[in-house]
């Protein structure tokens, strides 16, 4: 069966993958001279910097997701599908997908990452990630419910996993829903919640090397960890989990925490698609691809963002796995599509860091940028702005700044919604 997609003289980029690589470059082809499908499994592009504020009631998931038809209303050439693809056929030029077969001209795979587990099956079973925004959203309902089943449980240990959470991974996901639930523990739980003695309830991020935020300055790992301490964080640096049974955490050195919420936020792998040989796929299911993004060995199909493993001078080991890479390769892949109607010389991809950014609460992040590093209060504005501005849509931007700031001047969320989908009998 193929699917319906109307034929045109156009050549067809097909793009898999709408994060922020692929809908970089989709923008970039509106009204071009190609025919664009674009597919995802969600029919909205999802913020994931912010996934962590839906998890913890700050934000609603419409706020930070946006439908895909409403962003290409006006780009005529472009084409939304809601597939997933099972297969490429490369000998075809062919994918196939849960709703039929689709040819294509140029294939271009932008499917991201997903959580690592590293094999270990109760932790796939237990832990909590944070990589969609039904997984974040899962994150709430969990918490909130564990909350309210502590008001009823009269044994001190029970109540004691069930307000304890456990966040392994002191990446910018891991220092940032920490930070978080240590303010929603000193301002909002305990109005919440009067009957719980929240001395009771612990924070704990756990980290297997040695600082968190590792990829950052030693200067904004210092200083993050100095403002997770202070807001009533355990930082356990070294501290390899080595098992999760749904109640207890073990580590590998014999220390072991109770906790009926784990968040796991200590690696990613990339989304897997069958077709490719295998020799390009490398150890974290990365796809290889030369400094064009095409994909090496096939003259057709191209790759960008987290999901490809590209190394420049700067780079000899990849890309990092983050939003800036995705993007400014999808912005350079648009020029290079154009240029080939042309026919002139490709331009390669060169990734210019803008530095990164974490915040941990009130008034406090840490940012390196290329020429500046500073932290605190300035550094959390500049967070706050960077963020809402890197939002799509006007509309999803207010609301976000509407939360930020009723969340700061009453020291409340106003989202904590236990919201669950009716199971079908």
């Amino acid at each position: 069966m193929k699917a319906n997609i109307k034929e045109t003289t156009q050549k067809r980029i097909v793009i898999i993958g709408g994060g922020f690589g692929g809908l970089k470059l989709a923008r970039q082809l509106s009204n071009s001279g190609y025919q664009i499908v674009l597919i995802d499994k969600n029919n909205y592009h999802q913020f994931q910097p912010l996934f962590y504020q839906v998890a913890t009631s700050g934000l609603e998931p419409s706020a930070i997701s946006f439908p895909f038809r409403k962003i290409f209303q006006k780009a005529k050439n472009i084409h939304i599908r809601i597939a997933e693809v099972i297969q490429i056929v490369p000998n075809n030029n062919q994918i196939y997908t849960s709703i039929g077969i689709i040819n294509y001209d140029y294939l271009v795979i932008a499917i991201g990452t997903n959580t690592n587990f590293f094999g270990n099956a109760k932790l796939m079973e237990n832990a909590i990630p944070m990589k969609s925004v039904s997984e974040a959203l899962t994150l709430r309902n969990t918490i909130l419910k564990n909350y309210e089943n502590a008001l009823i449980v009269e044994d001190n240990e029970i109540k004691k996993g069930l307000m304890n959470i456990v966040v392994v991974g002191a990446g910018p996901t891991g220092v940032e829903v920490s930070g978080t639930l240590a303010e929603m523990k000193k301002y909002i739980l305990p109005k919440d919640y009067p009957e719980l003695d929240f001395q009771m309830m612990q924070i704990h991020l756990l980290e297997g090397s040695s600082r968190v935020l590792g990829t950052m300055s030693e200067a904004a790992s210092d200083k993050a960890k100095k403002y997770l301490i202070d807001i009533g964080v355990n930082v356990m640096l070294n501290a390899r989990v080595k098992d999760y049974d749904g109640s207890i955490v073990y580590l590998e050195d014999g220390t072991t925490i109770k906790t009926n919420t784990l968040v796991w936020a200590a690696g990613v792998t990339g989304n897997k698609i069958e077709g490719l040989e295998a020799k390009i796929i490398t150890k974290a299911n990365r796809i290889k691809v030369d400094r064009y993004n095409k994909v090496e060995g096939y003259s057709a199909i191209f790759a960008l963002g987290d999901i490809a493993f590209m190394t420049e001078p700067d780079y000899p080991n990849g890309h990092p796995q983050v939003a800036q890479v995705a993007i400014q390769q999808g912005r350079l892949l648009a020029k290079n599509f154009k240029i080939m109607l042309l026919n002139k010389p490709l331009k390669p991809f060169s990734y210019k860091n803008r530095g990164s950014m974490a915040t941990i609460g009130r008034n406090k992040a840490v940012a390196d940028l290329p020429y500046l590093k500073f932290q605190g209060f300035f550094a959390w504005i500049v967070w706050m702005f960077v963020h809402l501005m890197a939002i799509v849509g006007v509309k999803n931007r207010l609301f976000v700044f509407i939360n930020w700031a009723w969340n700061y001047f009453t020291y409340d969320q106003s989202l904590r919604l236990i919201i669950e989908t009716k199971k079908k009998k």
